[in-house]
């Protein structure tokens, strides 16, 4: 993505995971396991960033940071916690649907939440050049992102201790998934 401020950056995500929802949705049944790899893998890659770069950032320099970013960072578990059910499971589950729809609710109200408490304050707390050095922070820390849910990994620390091995497995467990004409 060519956003260069880390606010346009997370908003422009949270719409393009909108719009994966919507193509999880719609999807025919023999085309919905591929459209839901795609929604996870950007889900995961999407918090992680948050969790190393954006949370840290906004606990230091906005009003009630520590509470703002605490609340958020519960949000992302319950939904880690559905999300990686439902990656177990796979889109043929029984539930899958239904699962969908709660994930959705969970994930849509957390980004408001983010945009609203969050994301508003760090425009307001921060300038250009500190929102620029944020967004390609988040970038790199995408690239090296796990691309599935891990919960209970929802602070920098523990995503920077655990972070690359777990991304690791994550991209080989994909690889060997696509070779078994799985998506990943």
């Amino acid at each position: 993505m060519d956003e260069t401020d880390v606010i346009d950056l997370l908003q422009a995500q949270h719409g393009m995971i909108r719009d994966l929802f919507d193509e999880v949705e719609q999807a025919p049944a023999d085309r919905r396991e591929e459209a839901f790899s795609r929604l996870v893998r950007m889900l995961a890659v999407h918090e992680t960033a948050e969790e190393e770069i954006v949370h840290p950032y906004a606990r230091r320099t906005i009003d009630g940071g520590d509470a703002v970013v605490d609340d958020r960072l519960a949000e992302e578990n319950e939904a880690k916690e559905l999300l990686s059910r439902m990656d177990e499971a796979g889109p043929e589950a029984p539930d899958f649907m239904q699962n969908l729809a709660m994930l959705r609710a969970a994930v849509e109200t957390h980004a408001r939440s983010e945009e609203r408490y969050e994301f508003l304050q760090l425009r307001a707390y921060t300038s250009p050049a500190e929102r620029r050095s944020m967004a390609a922070g988040v970038k790199a820390a995408e690239a090296m992102a796990p691309t599935h849910p891990h919960p209970g990994t929802e602070s920098a620390v523990k995503n920077v201790l655990v972070g690359t091995p777990v991304a690791m497995m994550d991209r080989v467990r994909d690889v060997v998934r696509r070779a078994m004409g799985r998506n990943p």
